[in-house]
């Protein structure tokens, strides 16, 4: 199952600012998101939940240090299930 992928303006923003940094991180990056987009909880992309101020949230890996914070919701118009990018960066950007 394909679940649209929804970018928050700050996801947005610290992509490109993540990418500007290590811009050979950007094909790693894409990879994890179609991977999001198909099996959020693909062994390969080591999702798991988040606690603390990050309680139900997940995170999944698309490099050695570098994290994508999401939450997968429900579009009310559609009813189908999403994929909400919350976050990216390195893991103690993110946590």
């Amino acid at each position: 199952m394909n679940r649209p992928l929804v970018l928050t303006p700050k996801f947005k923003r610290a992509y490109r600012k993540f990418i500007r940094r290590d811009n050979r991180l950007q094909a790693r990056i894409e990879e994890a998101l179609r991977g999001l987009q198909v099996d959020a909880f693909a062994s390969d992309l080591g999702t798991h939940k988040l606690s603390g101020n990050l309680l139900g949230l997940w995170a999944c890996s698309c490099g050695y240090d570098c994290r994508i914070i999401f939450s997968l919701e429900t579009d009310h118009s559609t009813g189908e299930e999403i994929v909400l990018l919350l976050d990216i960066g390195t893991h103690d950007e993110v946590y």
